[in-house]
């Protein structure tokens, strides 16, 4: 089991039960369902370094006015204080404080807060278009998969449904689904609010796509995990 299964706390006992409710939400309907987790869905060390850099300029300019004390300090710690050892305590500790400060915010909680909403909401909808492209949902012989798709470290649900589906249903059915999937989510049980949302994404298909045959599955049941921005 790897660290982000740990996280949320999915098994492999877990990760097969999430694969057997989608293959048995799918035997009634023509629909296919790819569910899947990712750790983030973009790196956001820009803004990450951004915001260590704009602390650390308001912490050096809040050591200003004290740079007599500094250097009174200075003059205790050693016989002979060259002009340059004040400068110098300024450089290091600011360098020191953007690289403390940088490795902050990658704190997930703390990088909620210092990546600006729109940012994180952009990045996850390009997150989800593109494993809705790459997974192959987009590419069923009826167009009509879906992909639930989950970002951990924005808290953020999507649901995307190829072009058969969405003549029929609309987005903010899908959307609702969303919403019920992040409340889920809210409440640390990733299996039971996966399980959950993919039978309601069953039963909403059945609706509109009932199964007319008997056909093989096009996309792959099992949970896909992302575990690094990498992939983005």
């Amino acid at each position: 089991m790897t660290a982000f299964q740990k996280k949320l706390r999915l098994g492999d006992d877990a990760l097969e039960r999430i694969a057997r409710a989608v293959q048995e939400a799918e035997k009634s309907t023509d629909g296919e369902i790819v569910v899947a987790v990712a750790k983030e869905s973009s790196r956001y060390s820009f803004w990450e370094l951004l915001a260590a850099v704009v602390c650390s300029v308001l912490i050096f300019a809040a050591l200003l006015p004290v740079s007599d004390a500094i250097l009174s300090l200075c003059s205790r710690l050693f016989w002979v204080v060259p002009s340059w050892y004040v400068p110098a305590f300024y450089g290091i500790s600011t360098f020191a404080l953007i690289s403390i400060l940088f490795y902050v915010a990658n704190i997930p909680a703390v990088d909620r807060l210092v990546v600006p909403r729109f940012v994180r909401n952009a990045c996850v909808t390009s997150g989800a278009f593109r494993l809705f492209a790459e997974s192959g949902v987009y590419d069923t012989v009826s167009h009509s998969g879906i992909l639930v798709y989950v970002s951990v470290l924005e808290r953020q649900v999507r649901i995307l449904a190829d072009s058969g589906i969405s003549k029929k249903i609309s987005q903010d059915m899908w959307n609702l689904i969303a919403d019920d999937l992040s409340a889920g989510l809210g409440e640390k049980n990733y299996e039971q609010a996966i399980v959950s949302t993919v039978q309601k994404c069953g039963e909403l298909l059945s609706q509109h796509f009932p199964a007319q045959k008997e056909a093989g599955n096009e996309l792959p049941n099992g949970l896909i995990l992302l575990e690094s921005a990498g992939w983005n």
